[in-house]
């Protein structure tokens, strides 16, 4: 595997990796009026595909250039 093909798959792996946990982690958005809080909740489905892509370009970019 080429080896800018295999930094680039590292630094998105990761990039997709931190950005999934951060939004599983932070998954509520709040708006205060006076005494009115309305509170929007996300499913986490979209969190854990991204975390998944990231686990998975992660291993591409580890894993790929082994056959060689």
């Amino acid at each position: 595997m080429n080896k800018t093909i295999k930094s680039i798959l590292l630094i998105v792996g990761v990039a997709l990796l931190g950005y999934g946990i951060y939004t599983l982690v932070v998954p509520e958005t709040i708006l205060s009026i006076g005494s009115l809080d309305v509170k929007a909740k996300d499913s986490n489905n979209n969190s854990y595909i991204t975390i998944g892509l990231g686990l998975l370009a992660l291993l591409i970019g580890l894993l790929g250039s082994r056959k060689s």
